[in-house]
């Protein structure tokens, strides 16, 4: 799905259109198109609960130690679990940058949605977050 926007008496309505109605195919497609506000409020409920899985905190940490190798998986974690508190804090632009870095695809289904994780987004983001731990502490 792509996103796009439409305008109406003044206001702006979001969603995300389909690959096959994009490219003119059968019209048959379960989801056509979708407001943009539910499936994003779906994938960043899900990026959240994803962050907080050992195994992707692992991954991060792997991932993360190939330009940070001093870099502990608890620093990792508490860096990633910054992110859930803040999040409603962040510029619409910074979330949007956080959201490129971490999310790979997402896949809408009659059964849901699958989204695919970044590592190496989410690296980036752990590596800049627990770098700037410190300097937050000091400042405390």
């Amino acid at each position: 799905m792509s996103p796009t926007h439409t305008r109406k008496e003044g206001r702006l309505y979001r969603y995300y259109v389909s690959q096959a109605v994009l490219q003119g195919g059968p019209n048959d497609a379960p989801y056509r198109r979708l407001p943009a506000g539910e499936i994003e409020g779906l994938v960043m409920a899900q990026v959240r609960a994803l962050l907080r899985q050992p195994e992707v905190v692992v991954g991060t940490w792997r991932a993360a130690r190939a330009e940070a190798p001093d870099l502990t998986e608890t620093e990792v974690r508490e860096a990633l679990g910054r992110l859930d508190p803040l999040w409603d804090e962040l510029f619409p632009g910074e979330q949007q940058r956080i959201v490129r870095l971490l999310v790979e695809r997402v896949t809408v289904t009659e059964g849901g949605a699958e989204i695919r994780l970044n590592l190496e987004g989410l690296a980036g983001l752990a590596r800049e977050w627990a770098a700037k731990q410190p300097r937050e502490r000091m400042a405390a």
